[in-house]
């Protein structure tokens, strides 16, 4: 395990003066927070008893079942049994990669892909290998071929991990074609997918995909989290698998933690059953769209030439690449000094790649703090630019500290 070599700028980005373009946070306090404190009360007093004690390390039954009927809006039939609730989806992959993991093995990923799945799959020593992406998605000739290269080294596959919808980092929707690409092909290896889908509810625009579990069922785990759609403080996750990788994650969830929070899941479950949640979902459709749309337009008015960014259907990420020449993560410092921050894209790698490019994220300040936002970073690129038309590139080569994982970002 490392630490993260940004984490001193997330003390940098809460100060009032700086526009946070960094951190993945949501926009909680869009939540009706007073009939929520209601909900707590509630469970507090007709079911204090059982809220405050030990539970089950595969969760609560009519949660699971709550959570089989949330599933069903991305074309997921699921059985409770099938499901394990988790503290948030990052403890479901933690205990994946616990089950199937032994030092050495080989793991795939999207390129770029989620930092803490990094952070995860190196604390277990795996072998991080990246398959490229392009508009559409993993690019399935690539996977195909990390797939056998890794069968001729003599060192199969454990897992292929993705993001489908609205990825972290970059933002990207993988194409029905390409979804079906990559569940035949991984089938035809024997290899399992890590459907990690935290932002699918969250679309603004363009059809919905059908998810790889609906495709692949047996060959793929889904992963599940309510931090994006109700809060992150309540660490409510899940992993829908097949049945003998359901029952290792439960040994290994039991073995973790024994048991986890009887309280917030009564919380969640009553959420469930007394709160318009589906409305609430739509609302947040509508806050994270205008800002996504100010975040795009700001960009396309002010960006300097060179630049490029994708332009996500939904979630909360913009990837951007700087033009030639200009490093990311050499330019943080300035843009701190500008008062605005981002997250550089070497964290988003295990290789050290990705100096050219940022992550981007709109879904915790305002629109008017997006447009400020992008105007100040436009400052410091405009002054990397004079700096490398004066000096040439300041991209550095990958140094040893490169390759670990960063930051610490949700």
């Amino acid at each position: 395990m490392v630490a993260s070599e940004v984490r001193a700028l997330f003390a940098v980005a809460s100060r009032p003066e700086v526009v946070s373009l960094a951190g993945g946070m949501p926009n909680v306090a869009a939540l009706p927070l007073e009939p929520l404190g209601e909900l707590v009360k509630d469970v507090v007093a007709e079911e204090g008893a059982a809220a405050l004690q030990y539970g089950s390390a595969q969760g609560d039954p009519v949660l699971r079942e709550q959570l089989c009927e949330y599933m069903k809006l991305e074309g997921i039939h699921a059985a409770p049994d099938d499901v394990i609730v988790t503290v948030g989806s990052q403890q479901a992959l933690d205990l994946i990669t616990r089950v199937f993991v032994d030092p050495g093995d080989v793991v795939l990923t999207e390129a770029p892909t989620y930092v803490t799945a990094i952070n995860t799959f190196t604390a277990f020593q795996a072998d991080i290998r990246h398959v490229g992406m392009d508009e559409q998605g993993v690019v399935p000739e690539e996977l195909e071929e990390a797939l056998v290269r890794a069968e001729l080294d003599g060192r199969p596959v454990k897992f292929f991990y993705t993001i489908p919808n609205f990825q972290n980092p970059a933002g990207i929707t993988m194409s029905a074609a390409r979804r079906t690409a990559v569940v035949e092909t991984c089938r035809r290896h024997g290899v399992l997918i890590i459907e990690d889908n935290p932002y699918g509810l969250l679309r603004y625009d363009g059809e919905p995909q059908p998810t790889l579990y609906s495709q692949g069922e047996g060959n793929v785990v889904y992963l599940g989290s309510l931090s994006k759609t109700l809060s992150p403080g309540l660490r409510i996750g899940w992993a829908l698998a097949p049945a003998a990788v359901r029952a290792k994650l439960v040994l290994a969830a039991e073995s973790a933690m024994l048991s986890h929070s009887t309280f917030n899941q009564l919380v969640v479950r009553r959420y469930f059953r007394k709160f318009p949640w589906k409305e609430q979902i739509k609302a947040f459709n509508g806050m994270y769209s205008e800002r996504r749309d100010a975040m795009l337009s700001a960009l396309t008015a002010m960006m300097p030439q060179g630049c490029t960014w994708t332009r996500p259907e939904g979630g909360f990420f913009v990837w951007a690449t700087l033009p030639e020449g200009i490093d990311a993560k050499a330019m943080l410092p300035r843009a701190v000094t500008e008062r605005v921050a981002y997250v550089p894209g070497t964290g988003f790698y295990a290789d050290g790649r990705g100096r050219q490019s940022m992550r981007l994220s709109f879904c915790y300040p305002t629109p008017e703090q997006i447009r400020e936002g992008v105007r100040r970073l436009v400052g410091a690129i405009e002054g990397e630019l004079d700096l490398r038309d004066t000096f040439g590139s300041t991209l550095a080569p990958p140094t040893e500290g490169d390759q670990a994982p960063a930051p610490d970002t949700p």
